[in-house]
């Protein structure tokens, strides 16, 4: 299996979800409420059709977990493989029109994430990632370039702490008091991850609810450009039970 390949692959996929979105996003728009009441979107639905069609034409016939067509998932394959698909992570920035919203979709193997795409596609830019072939930013029209963190700042340095728009944790306040001296910017969806991926954040904790499709794809871009997403006993996020769908809570180190 060639991830080079694959990565070329989701990304175009992952921008034609995108087209999809920002066709929606441009005009009026339904909104209705999940089970767990978060909103749910036309947008949300155009994205996961367009990914399923597109993966599903892919070589090697990999089962998809998406947030929008998670009871379809059979599990992984005999290799371990996955794909875990977000078609539409921040619906809230979405309905709020704020522009920080993703197409994300991943490679889980073996409980890892592998590979990895964010699309911001009011934001024209993307974030790409695969084990053996590094991480990289592309803006629009322009050429992948390779991205990295900064590394935890010096003693005395300010952190600069990026934290969710969306879903204040009133846990956060705690642990950031044991950071010390930090500036804290909100942003939404996975674009927190990979802030820290291109060195723009140095941390980003979050002491909430996630899901596994919220984090699977930016977590690859971390990894690869040198990062660590680790629970708060400072094990790897894992991915090696789809059928468990909470993360638990985390923080992305630079």
């Amino acid at each position: 299996m060639d991830l080079a390949i694959l990565l070329d692959q989701a990304h175009t996929i992952a921008l034609k979800a995108g087209d999809a979105i920002m066709s929606i996003y441009s005009r009026e728009f339904s909104v209705e409420e999940k089970e767990d009441k978060s909103p749910l979107t036309e947008a949300d639905r155009a994205a996961n059709d367009v990914i399923m069609a597109g993966l599903a034409g892919l070589a090697g016939g990999i089962p998809v977990l998406s947030e929008e067509d998670a009871e379809c998932f059979v599990g992984a394959d005999a290799q371990g493989r996955y794909w875990l698909v977000d078609p539409l992570d921040g619906t809230k920035e979405f309905i709020k029109r704020n522009g920080e919203f993703t197409v994300n979709i991943a490679l889980i193997e073996n409980g890892r994430p592998v590979l990895g795409v964010v699309v911001a596609p009011a934001l024209e830019v993307s974030y790409l990632a695969a084990r053996g072939v590094g991480a990289f930013k592309v803006e629009k029209g322009g050429e992948p370039v390779p991205i990295r963190v900064a590394g935890q700042p010096a003693e005395g340095v300010t952190w600069r702490v990026v934290g969710s728009r969306s879903h204040p944790s009133p846990d956060l306040a705690e642990w950031l008091e044991t950071l010390g001296n930090h500036d804290m910017v909100p942003m939404g969806s996975s674009l927190k991850l990979c802030l820290v991926a291109e060195g723009a954040a140095d941390v980003y904790p979050r002491l909430g609810p996630t899901c596994l499709w919220d984090t699977g794809a930016a977590q690859a871009v971390v990894e690869q450009a040198g990062g660590r997403v680790e629970t708060l006993a400072g094990q790897p996020l894992s991915y090696a039970m789809p059928s468990e769908k909470l993360n638990p809570y985390f923080v992305v180190w630079g």
